[in-house]
């Protein structure tokens, strides 16, 4: 699928070099989402702050599935949800409101990564949330918080207690609803989400398995904190965002129109 399937006029001499290619790694984004299997449909969001402009954020445009997002596709908003640029596209007000609300109570988050992923969603049901049963877990479990389900996120009076709940935190559980991470970059966002999800999904696994589980201790939790960092020599994610986009390249070029 590429921009001409779509009717999509391109932005790019529109725009500020450093919002184009936000707006690029935000539409591999989406599609790496797809690809990885976390998508639902067109429901949930992803979203990025404007480089520069702290009240404008870019957002899918409704209607279009995740695989078929392009980087000029992505609609502009301000921190009302109302677009900025002239779009045919609408905005999911649902998705809006989670969003709006993180970004508004953290200003260094530039990313916000929200889906329904089958095994967060699964995780997100269970009382005691994410357990320390995986390497990977620990990595978000340095960073996490929870906040309770209160229906389909229309009303603009959950955004204190969603802000309230996530706190500092990188990664949030909505219970009975499914995962939400928030980080500096696209790239950090969709890497949290990674080791989020992977870790989910290892937990009903080792759940299914029917044996008796053990738990890491919270004194590996923190000792991993600190190796994360020695592992990925100090790169973070952009150590794998390259090479991720490059296997976009391969699987489903066109993101970057």
């Amino acid at each position: 699928m590429n921009a001409r399937t779509l009717d999509i006029t391109s932005v790019r001499n529109q725009v500020s070099a450093e919002e184009w290619q936000t707006r690029v790694d935000l539409a591999a984004c989406y599609r790496l989402v797809a690809m990885y299997g976390w998508d639902d449909l067109v429901f949930t969001h992803i979203s990025a702050r404007v480089p520069g402009h702290h009240d404008q954020f870019l957002i899918n445009p409704y209607g279009l599935f995740f695989e078929e997002i392009t980087a000029s596709s992505l609609v502009k908003v301000n921190e009302e949800g109302a677009p900025m640029m002239e779009t045919k596209f609408d905005v999911n007000p649902a998705g809006f409101v989670i969003h709006s609300a993180v970004h508004a109570g953290r200003p260094e988050v530039g990313c916000v990564l929200h889906v329904h992923s089958l095994y967060g969603t699964a995780v997100s049901a269970q009382k005691n949330g994410l357990l320390p049963l995986s390497q990977h877990a620990t990595f978000p479990l340095t960073s996490i918080a929870y906040h309770d389900y209160e229906g389909v996120a229309l009303r603009d009076d959950e955004k204190p207690r969603l802000v309230r709940d996530i706190g500092s935190a990188n990664h949030l559980i909505l219970r009975n609803h499914g995962l939400l991470t928030c980080g500096r970059t696209v790239a950090d966002a969709f890497q949290s989400m990674y080791f989020l999800e992977t870790a989910c999904r290892m937990q009903i696994l080792a759940q299914a398995g029917g044996n008796e589980l053990i738990q890491l201790p919270q004194s590996m939790v923190d000792l991993n904190l600190a190796q994360s960092k020695a592992a990925t020599t100090g790169k973070g994610a952009s150590l794998v965002w390259p090479g991720l986009l490059r296997k976009l390249d391969r699987r489903n070029p066109g993101y970057d129109a």
